[in-house]
């Protein structure tokens, strides 16, 4: 058996990397139905077989992409709830965070908006079970912490709670950021129950 070498695994996951920055231009550019494996290979300067040989079928490079898009906004969502002084904070920033990169990401805009990708945006509805789930998780994990007094799953359900505002936020916007932050925060509040007095 071939052993792989630590150069060998960086040199494979930069290029994994690169596929998937290319394939996400391509799908914010196209949407699916326009993605083409060999439009990927192009892009990155490899062959279609390269691109074949490290997802397979063009569904699972947009699981991929996707997943690695989901990786980078739980990335940030962990980062800004870890460092805020409370969970109230914490979801502000959270949502804010969410909404600002929503927006500035080419691949979750095109989404979002329809425009040039209108096949993309059951990844975020009908499809969104790899989005919503892996967010619900971290966040009830996140939360545990600092709402000791509440059952896993009522934390969980919170979770749930706060995420789908946030996506619907994302999906039907009625005002500015700033609205939208304060409005679900405001709404969080009032749905976490207070600590029992000891």
């Amino acid at each position: 058996m071939k052993q792989i070498t630590p150069f060998t695994e960086r040199v494979r996951e930069s290029l994994r990397a690169q596929l998937l920055a290319a394939a996400a231009d391509l799908l914010a550019e196209r949407g699916f139905r326009g993605l083409r494996m060999a439009d990927v290979a192009a892009a990155t300067g490899v062959s279609r077989q390269t691109v074949h040989n490290e997802f397979g079928t063009k569904e699972a490079l947009v699981d991929a992409v996707a997943a690695d898009t989901v990786k980078d906004f739980l990335d940030g969502i962990a980062q800004r709830i870890e460092q805020a002084p409370d969970i109230y904070t914490g979801i502000a920033a959270a949502v804010r965070h969410t909404l600002v990169h929503a927006e500035e990401n080419r691949l979750v805009n095109a989404i979002l908006t329809g425009a040039d990708a209108e096949d993309l945006l059951p990844l975020l509805t009908t499809k969104g079970q790899p989005v919503l789930l892996p967010a619900v998780d971290l966040l009830t994990e996140l939360w545990r912490p600092r709402l000791p007094w509440l059952p896993d799953d009522e934390i969980r359900l919170l979770a749930e709670t706060g995420m789908r505002l946030t996506v619907s936020h994302l999906l039907t916007p009625t005002g500015p950021v700033d609205q939208a932050v304060a409005t679900i925060t405001a709404l969080m509040r009032r749905l976490i129950p207070e600590a029992p007095d000891d």
